[in-house]
């Protein structure tokens, strides 16, 4: 690891993100190993919550796939930018800015990650986003009502 790195990994564990993310993980039921550059993989983890292939808290990254699932040099990439942002960003203050992120990328595009600056950060081609064209915001609404009456009826 380099020198910055390291730095990353100590701001991360007292910022508590890192803590954190490794609380999910457990609530999560998910199995701990180390990757590279002083991440942590989280690998099948079980909670519904959030709906992605993979998220990160602080220096873990999160899956509910398995550790292969983190061989795509590109995605592995993506998922350490953000441990950089949880750094920048002194830690858990990430979470509601990122979720600011989403709602603004959904008004705009009808996706949760195409204007989401966190995410253009990361890159989203290495997230494996496609970035999604501005759109009007009457598109939108109608997109999110359709979806919802489609939903299957419960008992």
């Amino acid at each position: 690891m380099t020198a910055w790195q390291w730095v990353k990994l100590v701001g991360n564990f007292l910022n508590l993100s890192t803590p954190a993310g490794t609380f999910v993980g457990v609530l999560g039921r998910a199995k701990f190993t180390r990757g590279p550059r002083g991440l942590y993989f989280a690998n099948g983890y079980k909670l519904g919550f959030p709906v992605a292939g993979a998220f990160t808290m602080g220096d873990v990254i999160l899956s509910k796939n398995a550790r292969s699932y983190f061989d795509d040099p590109a995605l592995l990439r993506h998922e350490e930018r953000h441990s950089w942002q949880y750094f920048c960003l002194i830690g858990l203050p990430m979470l509601p800015l990122y979720v600011v992120g989403v709602v603004i990328s959904f008004l705009l595009t009808g996706d949760p990650a195409s204007r989401n600056p966190f995410e253009r950060m990361a890159n989203l081609k290495d997230g494996g986003y496609v970035e999604r064209p501005i759109q009007p915001l009457g598109k939108t609404v109608t997109q999110a009502f359709s979806v919802l009456r489609s939903r299957p009826k419960g008992p």
